[in-house]
């Protein structure tokens, strides 16, 4: 019989998670099947809560779940894996620097539209406007701007 362990519940709140989370993470294979009581209960060891907030805080920094699952299969051993996940974390930063590049231009984007003083996004008479597209000249309309 298997009394030593954390129940589920426990364990969500101490990694500031909920029940489902643990549960799917699970499923996922990001956590170690946990023993079960003879209930069924799940009864999981204090490490698994470490480990939960290890999974979270890889997720706030960028990481998908199944990109968390494979550095964590790398995490098993030292050596190879300390380059794999240098490797992984540089990449993971040039994937952000892309996004905050393309943040950057939606942004000048908007900040040229605001400054245009556009009516609307389909009546613009600014060509500098982003949503200028010059049909209403060629269509003989009077652009609205």
């Amino acid at each position: 019989m298997i009394e030593a362990g954390l129940p589920i519940g426990r364990v969500a709140r101490q990694a500031g998670v909920g029940v489902q989370t643990v549960r799917y993470y699970e499923r996922r294979g990001l956590l170690a099947a946990p023993a079960r009581r003879p209930s069924g209960q799940r009864v999981y060891e204090p490490g698994v809560v470490d480990r939960l907030r290890t999974v979270k805080q890889a997720q706030r920094v960028g990481f998908t779940l199944a990109e968390i699952a494979d550095l964590l299969r790398l995490s098993g051993g030292r050596g190879q894996g300390a380059t794999t996940l240098g490797d992984r974390l540089r990449a993971k930063i040039a994937e952000i620097d892309g996004r905050i590049a393309a943040l950057q231009a939606m942004r000048d984007a908007l900040e040229a539209a605001l400054h245009a003083d556009c009516d609307s996004l389909t009546h613009c008479a600014d060509p500098s406007c982003p949503f200028w597209t010059g049909a209403a000249s060629a269509a003989g309309e009077r652009p609205a701007g």
